[in-house]
Parts: structure tokens; sequence; C-alpha cells
């Protein structure tokens, strides 16, 4: 249905019905490219979104092949690597997506003024609230479904992710084509057509967050003990 300019937006229990169809449609392993044209079957491109933290522009290359000129959402949070935000750029420059800078309503220095400094070592959890999590639900409210590059091999609390699920915190379809990969497809796809990829995954950096809450990851490590490292947190709430 891309490119309908008579498209409707569909009722929250229509989004339900497509999430349920999809689930049973594709299973538990259904290939990305499978994931992606059943969401592109159901939705117009002006209705559907890519999460992208700019670790890597596999997801956003990906859904563009049948959904050009798609949303990428990233989530600007003022605490980024410089490595990351020379990715979102090269993603705007060099793939056929639309990219969405999305801001948290205070800036770095009003949250410091309103919270104290540094919010994130004392409250990480309030932080990723803040600059995340809330500026993330308001963006994807205008949209019926998002595509997330959440991986089952990333972490144990990852494990389950299915192909297409209903999204209860947001009211929509959330899709995630590429939970079955491997770290090492993710790479092979990027390096196969030539996708950007941050600078920092070649330096023991896995999972990349916020550069106050993210180290590299020992050989051998958790993909994801980089994050938030010293706190029992693994999470930013996001996908839980």
């Amino acid at each position: 249905m891309s490119g309908n300019t008579t498209y409707t937006k569909h009722t929250t229990d229509q989004l339900r019905a497509i999430a349920a169809a999809g689930a049973e449609e594709l299973g538990w392993d259904a290939s990305a490219q499978e994931v992606i044209a059943f969401a592109a079957k159901h939705f117009d491109v002006k209705d559907v979104a890519v999460a992208c933290s700019m670790a890597d522009a596999v997801l956003p290359h990906l859904v563009a092949g049948q959904l050009p000129g798609v949303d990428v959402l990233f989530l600007e949070t003022g605490y980024h690597f410089t490595e990351t935000q020379i990715t979102r750029d090269e993603v705007a420059r060099n793939l056929d997506v639309t990219v969405v800078n999305v801001l948290p309503e205070l800036t770095v220095q009003e949250q410091d003024a309103k919270f104290g400094k540094d919010l994130f070592a004392r409250d990480a959890a309030a932080c990723c609230q803040l600059r995340k999590m809330d500026p993330l639900k308001e963006a994807l409210a205008g949209y019926g479904a998002w595509f997330t590059g959440v991986r089952r091999d990333e972490a144990p609390t990852r494990t389950n992710t299915p192909l297409v699920s209903f999204d209860e915190t947001h009211g929509l379809v959330k899709f995630n084509p590429v939970a079955p990969w491997s770290f090492d497809e993710l790479i092979g796809y990027a390096t196969e057509h030539q996708v950007p990829v941050n600078m920092l995954l070649a330096h023991g950096y896995p999972s990349i967050g916020c550069q106050p809450c993210t180290r590299p990851v020992a050989e051998g490590e958790d993909p994801r003990a980089g994050r938030w490292a010293g706190l029992s947190k693994t999470e930013c709430g996001i996908h839980l």
C-alpha cells in the first residue's frame, strides 16, 4: 500500500489483528525480508518508523529496500559518542530514509539545572525515562508500526523476542526482523552491502548507548555487559 494517498490509519483492534496474523504467518524464524514484506503489505511507508541507535545501519537498509523513504528515529539524548553521530549523518546521506532526530523535552543543561548534574550517575533509570523512553513514546504516537533491531543473542532479556507482536506500551505493531540473527550475520550483511557501521563496533563496543553509560566489553562477556556497567540495569526500558 506504499504511496497510497487515500491511506487511512488503523484502529487499535485492527493493529492487534495484524500483529496476531503476522505472528501466525511468520512464526519464529522467518527471514528479515519476509517480515518486512508482511509489514509493507499492511502499512503505508508514512505509517511505519525504524528505531535505530546508530550502532549500525543494517535495519534501516533492510527496511528501506521495501519501504523507501521510511522514517528512521534516532534518540538524540545529548550524550552520544561522536562516532554515533557520524554514523547517523552517514545514514542520512547514503540511505533512502528520512532520519528524524527525536529530542527530549529538556536539554542536558536544563536537566542538570532541574535534577542536578549527571542524573545518569545517580539514577540511570530516571535519565533513560527522560531522554529516551518519554521522547520515543511521543514520537511513535504518529505511527501504526515500528521496526527495531533487537536480536535474541544480545542478552538473556531478549532471548524470547518475537518477529512481530502488539506493543502494549506504545499501542502499535512492533516488528523485530533481525531477531534471529547473530552479531556475525549482522556484520556480514553490513560488509556485503556496504552499510554504515559505527566505528566503535571494531573497538570492543558490541552494544552502543550513551557515552557516560557505555564501556567496552571483554572477550566472552555478554554483548550488553558494557551498558550501565556496575548496575543491575541492562535495559533502558524501551524493549521490556
